[in-house]
């Protein structure tokens, strides 16, 4: 990371653990040691975790809320020749976390951005669910409302494996949707609290994991993934 005094700073995207600390990797923790300042999208999260790993460093808040704003600030200081590393609360920033605005940003003004491989929710959840991997499409969180209903008809005629997110007080709503757009057979699997003391994977179709989750409860954030027609 050593630049001439002429040089513009460098854009750090660092994945944070999306549970257990020993996910972090060394790399991550050495840029975040070396830059001149984190951004962090919710900096209670985040502090307890940088003193965690030892990193001393001026932490500022970076959040859907305030980031257009906030990115004409960053832009400045890394034309300025400073280093800056961006961390959401956990996993790979950008991904449906804060992240996407600023890069694009950093980018127009043709300025250095790096994304760390790490941690991400979707991969893992994927990789277990015993389902097609060499194709797939990744949607983030459904709508709530507007455009739900027209996503989950467009979803059910997909042949890839589709993957989203989703959170413990929607999840059997959005299994009964699911099962009435791509019917009660078809194959899906459910993962929750990944890289947790209480990770688990469910799988069978939906008919069957409704019943799982209707028996067992419904804690912590899920991934599902759903089989291709």
């Amino acid at each position: 990371m050593e630049k001439k005094e002429t040089d513009s700073g460098e854009l750090f995207l660092v994945p944070t653990p999306i549970g257990n600390l020993e996910d972090m990797t060394i790399r991550a923790v050495n840029i975040l040691k070396k830059v001149d300042f984190i951004l962090a999208e919710d900096t209670r999260n985040s502090i307890p975790l940088l003193k965690h790993f030892g990193i001393e460093k001026k932490v500022f808040s970076h959040h859907q809320h305030n980031e257009h704003q906030a990115t004409k600030e960053i832009i400045k200081f890394l034309k300025e020749g400073k280093n800056i590393a961006l961390i959401s609360d956990a996993g790979t920033p950008a991904i449906s976390d804060p992240g996407f605005y600023l890069v694009r940003e950093v980018i127009k003004y043709n300025l250095k951005v790096t994304c760390l491989p790490g941690a991400t929710a979707f991969v893992p959840a994927l990789v277990c669910a015993g389902l097609p991997v060499d194709r797939f499409t990744f949607e983030g969180f459904l709508p709530l409302k507007k455009g739900r209903q027209t996503r989950l008809k467009e979803l059910a005629k997909e042949t890839r494996t589709i993957v989203f997110y989703e959170s413990p007080h929607r999840l059997l709503k959005t299994i009964d949707e699911l099962i009435l757009h791509c019917g009660s057979e078809r194959q899906a699997s459910i993962t929750r609290e990944i890289s947790k003391i209480y990770e688990e994977t469910i799988r069978g179709n939906l008919l069957e994991l409704k019943q799982y989750f209707n028996n067992q409860g419904v804690k912590g954030e899920f991934v599902v993934c759903l089989a291709g027609i």
